[in-house]
């Protein structure tokens, strides 16, 4: 009987089921799981963490101001409404709820509109689903400040690198949403690294996200931001920290369920390359290779509103001494940018719209009354956009090309190569601080918004990173 008693593990079950648990797991699997349950013992790049601090900055400032439009609010409302034991911050509001709903939450007001980071190697909008889970796991665990920009990097590196394995262009061409997937994987990483999950555990955490991975891209049509800022930040954050809670509560799962028989690979993609999640695990870090944005406009539009601004700040461009204007983009984006109904997502309006007022604002991009000023549309009406195939696969990525016919005869070019943002173009960050004190002070107070800023850019010292952002971010 002592011999018996002895090898039953710690959680109830037989130290043989156990073993088999893990049969026929591959050895890329083995290393995935090892490594993110690992994740938190291990060092860090110094350039890594200053990434994870500005990128988690970035993002808690896009849920401050998130908060206080369409999809914030509605996703506010809802997770009040469900209640749920007070255990995690649902920013910009007065109540506390269950991690599952607080990560639904602050996901959606994350990705609120279009001011989140994105990664364009793994085609997807990061902090807005990993950021809120590991910040409601953070807040579970009493985890420290270091420990939390720890698991935002190793989130930035597993959602990147799940889409990279399945390829992001297949996934994107066979109907699938890229966005929805990454995210998911990387919010589910931190997630697990933060609640100090045994590998075993986070092959089973791995498992509950592959069955809940979803999203196809009938996104593009939500004129109102309110699905897909569920499809880009709450939806992957909730099924996250649903994930990880189960197997908190020790909900068992399929070991092998990303490359084994009928597993995510085989399902997700034509010809997947596993390889891709597990490739030199702890020395390429995908969090070197997101962007900040300066603008906070669709992604497609930031390097053409950076060229706009050039011609204004080095030749004197004024509106009125603009013929035609012509956008190159890359063909592959256009579409997601051309003439759309929102003001923040419409190259055409906020390239005139910044040629009239002079510069471009958060207030103003966002502004659905511009679309109908006299002088931003007469402007419009003399913009083309115009798809750029050879700009689709130009490096650095994302480059735009603006040409304007001016009314007294000549023309301007301005090509823009390194989008400001980009990792070829790094915001620094006194520049990203600013970016956030813009967007959180109207909402918490010039006091509160700097103190916000100096807690998450030195969070390293927190004992307990929920304790010192709580007071913070809740209205």
């Amino acid at each position: 009987m002592a011999a018996a008693g002895q090898a039953r593990a710690t959680d109830g079950r037989d130290a043989s089921t156990l073993a088999a648990a893990s049969v026929g797991v591959s050895d890329g699997t083995r290393t995935l799981a090892d490594y993110i349950s690992g994740a938190l013992a291990r060092d860090c790049p110094d350039d890594v963490l200053e990434r994870a601090r500005l990128h988690l900055l970035d993002t808690l400032a896009a849920c401050v101001s998130g908060s206080r439009l369409g999809a914030g609010q509605v996703a506010t409302t809802y997770a009040r409404s469900l209640g749920g034991a007070p255990a995690c911050t649902v920013i910009g509001a007065d109540f506390l709820t269950d991690p599952v709903n607080a990560a639904l939450a602050n996901g959606m007001m994350a990705h609120a509109d279009e001011t989140d980071d994105s990664h364009l190697g793994g085609r997807f909008h990061p902090g807005c689903g990993i950021v809120p889970a590991a910040l409601a796991a953070a807040e579970l665990s009493g985890a420290g400040g270091l420990a939390l920009l720890k698991a935002v990097a190793l989130g930035y590196d597993i959602g990147a690198r799940v889409n990279l394995a399945l390829g992001p262009r297949k996934l994107y061409a066979g109907g699938h949403s890229t966005h929805s997937v990454g995210a998911l994987f990387g919010a589910a990483a931190a997630a697990g690294a933060l609640m100090r999950f045994s590998p075993e555990k986070v092959r089973f955490l791995l498992s509950y996200a592959v069955q809940q991975a979803s999203g196809v891209q009938c996104w593009m049509r939500d004129d109102r931001h309110i699905e897909k800022a569920f499809d880009f930040g709450g939806m992957p954050a909730r099924n996250a920290m649903a994930g990880a809670t189960m197997v908190a509560a020790g909900f068992s799962g399929v070991a092998d369920a990303l490359d084994g028989a009928d597993g995510f690979f085989s399902a997700f993609a034509a010809d997947p390359r596993p390889d891709e999640l597990w490739k030199e695990l702890g020395a390429r870090y995908e969090i070197r290779g997101a962007t900040i944005k300066k603008w906070c406009v669709g992604s497609p539009i930031q390097g053409a509103i950076d060229a706009v601004t050039l011609l204004m700040s080095k030749h004197g461009l004024r509106a009125e001494q603009v013929e035609r204007l012509i956008i190159e983009l890359p063909d592959d984006r256009c579409a997601l940018v051309d003439d759309r109904a929102m003001p923040n997502i419409n190259v055409q309006h906020l390239a005139a719209l910044t040629l009239v007022d002079g510069g471009l604002s958060f207030a103003s991009s966002h502004n659905h009354a511009r679309m109908q000023d006299e002088r931003v549309r007469a402007l419009r009406a003399r913009i083309s956009l115009v798809p750029n195939a050879e700009l689709t696969t130009a490096l650095p990525p994302r480059q735009a090309i603006i040409r304007v016919e001016l009314a007294g005869g000549g023309e301007l070019v301005h090509r823009t190569h390194a989008v400001k943002g980009t990792p070829a173009n790094p915001m620094d960050r006194a520049e990203v601080a600013d970016k956030a004190l813009d967007l959180v002070a109207p909402i918490l107070g010039t006091e509160r918004a700097g103190r916000l800023v100096a807690t998450v850019l030195d969070l390293d010292r927190a004992g307990s990173a929920g304790l010192a952002l709580r007071p913070l971010l809740r209205s």
